[in-house]
């Protein structure tokens, strides 16, 4: 038996990480403020941490959606994978030339692009799709608050969102 109604307890859980980050970017703040000699730096230093730790929190927190669409995706050393009822792949991170979002299809999907192999389609709702925040993050270049603007986008279309330098998106290409 609870006292907390389930929608609370799930946007609770939904905002989790960004609540502690901010927590502990409060807790840093009170030692700048309240505290003397190297505790006020320290303070200072956690402060700025948990701020920068809570931005990126909110943003992984708008990467995530909700589940529901087919498949699992399993992101490990460096592979991101899909397993999916009809189509599947997998794509090395470091030979991904080609990211878009495609909203075309029911559900919207992840396409990545490899030289040489079919691109690889992920629903935006699959299992374990959230893992997919750090792996598009870490890619050269990449901004992720334009992905994440693409993502609340309703148009539909097909949007490059990130490419290799040395490789252009596919639609401009002159070969």
């Amino acid at each position: 038996m609870s006292f907390v109604r389930p929608q609370a307890r799930a946007a609770l859980s939904r905002w989790r990480a960004v609540l502690i980050w901010a927590a502990v970017a409060l807790w840093g703040l009170w030692w700048t403020f309240f505290s003397y000699g190297t505790l006020v730096w320290i303070g200072a230093a956690i402060a700025l941490v948990g701020s920068a730790m809570a931005v990126a929190a909110v943003q992984r927190m708008r990467f995530g959606r909700d589940t529901g669409a087919p498949g699992v995706v399993r992101v490990d050393e460096g592979a991101i994978a899909y397993f999916g009822p009809l189509t599947g792949g997998v794509v090395a991170r470091s030979e991904l030339t080609g990211l878009a979002l495609d909203r075309t299809g029911q559900p919207a999907h992840w396409v990545l692009s490899q030289p040489g192999q079919p691109d690889v389609m992920i629903p935006l709702g699959a299992e374990g799709a959230d893992d997919l925040f750090d792996a598009f993050a870490a890619l050269p270049g990449m901004r992720t608050e334009r992905m994440l603007a693409e993502m609340r986008r309703d148009t539909p279309g097909h949007v490059a969102i990130w490419h290799r330098a040395d490789h252009p998106p596919q639609h401009l290409r002159l070969s």
